[in-house]
């Protein structure tokens, strides 16, 4: 089955991130789709974006990877990330049956994860649901468009493909789920350079990022910064909005203008 690599565009709402032109629980849909985000970035990767939902204007700012509300100036955090659709535009959303995990998964190998408790992306593990990241990316590689259906005690869940989320069947909780390609850490490693990015705490003991606390990770911060090495990026914690800045390597909280040094690690 063939694939093509896309763009996916997503922001972060007060519990996921979805992306531009789905429609989740109790929200409308946007107004345009991550193509029409990536055309406009395509014109000018720093410039701004535009678009209306309902009757609400906002306005996306590649530079900043940020979504303005423009009535109330509520700000949101952007991703853009590739995904995988099939070239076989007829394939149904079919349920998948289990099968044994794969010792080989595709080139560099893909984990699979949902967003967990506290905003913490948690990886599938097969002792716990009876699928791990390989069953899970030999299931999607079958049909990429496909729902996966497991069992976790009570509950049933199903995993859909098409909209990178798992789903309780009995409550219907929606969790967000991602796909992250190990052929970035691959490069990295052929290189000699895996990136580690720390800020140095009150106690002056520098700290690993991590989203298990904040809404990025390591990798996150590396993957903007490849993009927008003099830029900057903006992600949050359960209590403050944090500003990075590459280019003075300083971590500002937006609330009381904290500032903090940032460092960048290679190993």
């Amino acid at each position: 089955m063939g694939q093509t690599e896309d763009i996916g565009w997503y922001f972060r709402d007060d519990q996921l991130w979805r992306e531009y032109g789905s429609q989740g629980l109790g929200t409308l849909a946007s107004s345009v789709t991550s193509k029409d985000v990536e055309y406009q970035f395509s014109l000018n990767p720093r410039g701004t974006f535009n678009f209306i939902v309902g009757t609400t204007s906002y306005r996306l700012d590649y530079s900043t990877m940020t979504q303005t509300n423009c009535i109330t100036g509520l700000r949101r955090n952007v991703r853009r990330r590739p995904k995988f659709t099939s070239n076989t535009a007829s394939l149904s959303s079919a349920s998948v049956l289990p099968k044994a995990s794969s010792p080989q998964l595709t080139d560099g190998g893909y984990k699979w994860e949902f967003m967990g408790e506290e905003g913490q992306w948690t990886e599938y593990q097969a002792y716990i649901c009876a699928f791990d990241s390989a069953d899970i990316e030999a299931q999607y590689q079958q049909n990429p468009r496909a729902q996966l259906q497991f069992r976790i005690n009570r509950f049933t869940y199903t995993l859909d493909f098409s909209r990178m989320c798992q789903i309780n069947n009995t409550i219907g909780t929606t969790r967000a789920v991602r796909r992250t390609a190990d052929y970035e850490s691959e490069q990295n490693s052929r290189s000699g350079t895996s990136a580690r990015w720390q800020f140095k705490d009150v106690n002056g003991i520098w700290k690993d990022y991590s989203n298990g606390k904040s809404s990025v990770s390591s990798q996150d911060i590396e993957l903007h910064y490849q993009q927008y090495p003099s830029g900057t990026m903006r992600f949050t914690t359960k209590s403050f909005s944090y500003e990075l800045n590459f280019s003075v390597m300083t971590q500002m909280n937006l609330s009381t203008t904290t500032t903090r040094r940032v460092r960048r690690l290679n190993q």
